[in-house]
Order: structure tokens, then sequence, then C-alpha cells
């Protein structure tokens, strides 16, 4: 039997849904087949290469994907999870193949400001608290075998 595939999106894939992608891969990636895309891939945040690197997850030769290539690859997921904030979440992009779709709203960091430390913190709590989710999210699916 296959695993479930999940993909974790947002507006750039350039932050949350790395985020997203490679927390559910560490802890769910015996149960799920996970990746992750946006409506407008940018760049990866150079923060968040830092703060998956105090994980020991290192992306820095990743590149962000576009939510229409997987689409018109005839990708399907059963979980596509969206990771926009809530002032965001009306461009969140829509996966027409979902079968069950979240919204774990999360800040941007790209709107993190002040010193480098400062910055560090602002996505640093963002990282921790998309993690926290995640474990949940797993845990559940654990216990349940499926998560609504």
């Amino acid at each position: 039997m296959s695993k479930p595939r999940v993909l974790a999106i947002c507006i750039h894939n350039s932050a949350r849904s790395q985020m997203a992608e490679e927390y559910l891969r560490r802890y769910g990636g015996d149960l799920f087949d996970v990746e992750s895309a946006g409506i407008e891939p940018g760049a990866l945040n150079p923060i968040v290469i830092r703060l998956l690197l105090e994980d020991g997850i290192d992306i820095r030769d990743k590149s962000t994907r576009s939510v229409f290539d997987l689409h018109r690859s005839g990708r399907s997921f059963e979980y596509v999870i969206a990771v926009c904030d809530p002032e965001a979440q009306e461009r969140c992009p829509v996966f027409p193949a979902e079968k069950r779709r979240l919204h774990w709203p999360f800040p941007d960091p790209s709107k993190a400001s002040g010193t480098d430390s400062q910055k560090l913190e602002y996505v640093r709590d963002i990282r921790d608290q998309i993690r926290q989710q995640v474990v949940r999210f797993v845990e559940d699916y654990r216990r349940n075998g499926t998560r609504e």
C-alpha cells in the first residue's frame, strides 16, 4: 500500500511550506510522501535555511516549486496543507486534485524586520510553531490513521 501524499503550499514556497515539508518528512516520512510548492515560486529565504540547519536539516541545494507544474504533471495529494497567513489566505493556492485541505495559518517570515538577531528570533518562532503543528498532525495520524 502506498503512503498518502502530502503537499504543503504557500505563496512563494520560500519559507513556511519548505519548513512544513521538511518537518513532515522528519517526523512522518515513514507515513507520508511529502512535497511543497507555491503559486509564485521565489528564492529560498536565507533565514529559513539557517534556522533549519539549526535542526540538522539542510535545504541549501533545494529550489522552490510551482503548484501549477505539479498540477500539469497530473500529481494528486491526499492532504494539501496551506500554511499561508490569514491576510494571504485568499491568494493561497488551491490544488484541484486534493482530497483533504487543511489550513495552518502562520505569519509570513518575509515580514521579519529589525536587526539580524531580531529577524532570526521572529522566524525562529514561526519555525517552532510549524514544527509543533507538524508533530501534532503526525501524532494524530499515528493514533487515528487519518486527520481531518
